[in-house]
């Protein structure tokens, strides 16, 4: 697979709490440049960086982030705040919590409260796998397959570890076919990113592609 392919796979991302808007509009530029899918950042700065992008590039955040233990009603105000500001894309964290309380009727009806708010908007949904059992991750498949998102994703890159090939096989062997997934965190290589997507991935979260391509053009 060539890199321009895989590069078109990933949501360029720069997430750090202590990004400013310098470094998101060098995000941007490099996201423009290298034909990324799209950028994924803070929510502080979605309103500046659609506004700069002018639908050169769509524009992803993040909501419920990165714990997944808000309320509801407040995941919601963060997915139409967003929306409203220039979002094309929501990544939210599922109520991880809940899920392993056996909930799983709140955790459905949770997230398709917050795809009613993206309405045609492409939601993925976030389960944090190295929190979870895999018994708990082929339920969170299930119940992510039910709930009308676009996309199951493995990690935040916040927590203890990020995508591994076997949650990338184990969600692709049990999601619906309409789900697609998406890796995210540790992917540090063209390697990883081609592993990643020959096993099921179709979106690649990641910061790392991008230096590399830049690397490789400096040399």
């Amino acid at each position: 697979m060539d890199k321009k392919t895989i590069l078109a796979h990933a949501d360029h991302t720069l997430l750090s709490p202590a990004a400013t808007w310098e470094d998101i509009r060098t995000v941007c530029d490099d996201g423009v440049r290298y034909g990324t899918a799209t950028v994924c950042i803070p929510p502080d700065f979605v309103a500046r960086a659609a506004e700069y992008l002018k639908g050169r590039l769509p524009v992803c955040t993040v909501i419920g982030f990165p714990g997944g233990y808000l309320t509801t009603s407040v995941k919601c105000f963060e997915a139409a705040d967003a929306i409203e500001r220039g979002a094309s894309e929501i990544d939210m964290v599922l109520n991880i919590g809940r899920l392993k309380d056996g909930r799983d009727d709140f955790v459905l009806e949770e997230i398709r409260a917050i795809k009613k708010v993206c309405g045609e908007r492409i939601l993925k949904v976030i389960i944090e796998t190295c929190l979870l059992t895999d018994e708990e991750k082929v339920r969170a498949c299930a119940i992510v397959s039910a709930s009308g998102a676009d996309f199951i994703k493995t990690s935040t890159g916040f927590s203890t570890g990020g995508a591994t090939p076997h949650d990338v096989a184990l969600l692709a062997a049990h999601v619906e076919p309409h789900l697609k997934i998406k890796a995210a965190g540790g992917i540090k290589s063209w390697e990883d990113a081609e592993r990643f997507l020959s096993l099921g991935a179709s979106r690649l979260g990641t910061s790392s592609l991008v230096r590399l391509a830049k690397e490789e053009e400096a040399r």
